[in-house]
């Protein structure tokens, strides 16, 4: 049975492995294709596929690509991409460049309410990269008393409506997927359940992604009950959509899926890597 996971994060973005450190522990909890897909950002590619060449794991590149869609944030997976296709590239540093504006409003927000000083300790938290999100911040709200875990930190802060909550325009879908599919990659809707859309505005989306060349839903994700991950598994045999499976693991202790942890597809669904190379032996 092949063990695969296409959603997880480094430290190059909002994770607290480095490159290394997640391809190890994907080896010793017996993953064996792996996509790092970290938020905006290609950097920790190179690093993680040596490793995963030492250990034999068949290597995606991947990355999370924050869009907005009708004035909501959407993110787009881009699995097995090319990390120097120029248009790529460069759109991933403009969109970084806007995050650490973004992550200025949210520190204001957050010291509206009596939170201080969550701007220098959210940076405590960012890798060498610099790249900072709200998972940044959620860390130190927890570090700080503020919230029991990283999953009451996004029940009282940083969400629509809640204290610390900064609206940002990120790139449009069309950019999105134009980047990945002309990178000679295929573009994934993450955790499609996450967005709480409704049914016709998430068919709506879903029309819009198809005729913009997206291809693929992710129906297993840490984000999706196992009623969720039906409705987008029927979603996917009816609209023709490949389906991926991703932990979308971020720290041991933060990520509801360990790597290596995924429950198996649901049945009648074409996998996102139905006609990629990947060794028979993982395959059996």
């Amino acid at each position: 049975m092949l063990n695969i996971d296409l959603h997880c994060h480094s430290n190059v973005s909002d994770g607290v492995l480095t490159p290394t450190q997640l391809v190890e522990r994907a080896h010793r909890r017996g993953v064996m294709v792996l996509a790092l897909t970290d938020h905006d950002d290609v950097a920790g590619l190179d690093e993680a596929s040596r490793v995963a060449a030492e250990k034999n794991i068949t290597f995606i590149n991947g990355v999370e690509i924050s869009v907005t869609w009708r004035g909501r944030t959407i993110h787009i997976l881009g699995l097995n991409v090319d990390p120097d296709y120029k248009p790529l590239f460069e759109g991933l540093t403009s969109i970084r460049d806007g995050r650490t504006q973004r992550a200025r409003t949210i520190a204001d927000e957050l010291e509206k309410v009596g939170v201080e000083g969550s701007f220098e300790g959210a940076f405590a938290y960012v890798g060498e990269r610099g790249l900072i999100g709200r998972t940044h911040f959620a860390r130190f709200l927890v570090e700080k008393g503020y919230a029991k875990d990283m999953k009451a930190v996004f029940k009282k802060y940083l969400v629509k409506g809640k204290p610390g909550y900064a609206h940002h325009e990120w790139i449009q879908l069309s950019g999105a997927i134009d980047w990945i599919t002309g990178s000679g990659g295929r573009a994934v809707i993450a955790h499609p359940a996450r967005y709480n859309l409704g049914k016709n505005v998430l068919n709506d989306l879903f029309d819009e992604f198809c005729a913009l060349g997206g291809t693929g839903i992710e129906v297993i994700s840490a984000s999706h009950t196992r009623e969720q991950v039906e409705i987008f598994a029927d979603y996917a045999r009816i609209r023709g959509f490949l389906v991926s499976c991703g932990s979308d693991f971020h720290g041991p202790d933060e990520s509801f899926y360990d790597l290596g942890q995924l429950p198996d597809l649901p049945p009648g669904c074409v996998p996102v890597w139905h006609d990629w190379k990947i060794p028979a032996a993982c395959l059996t």
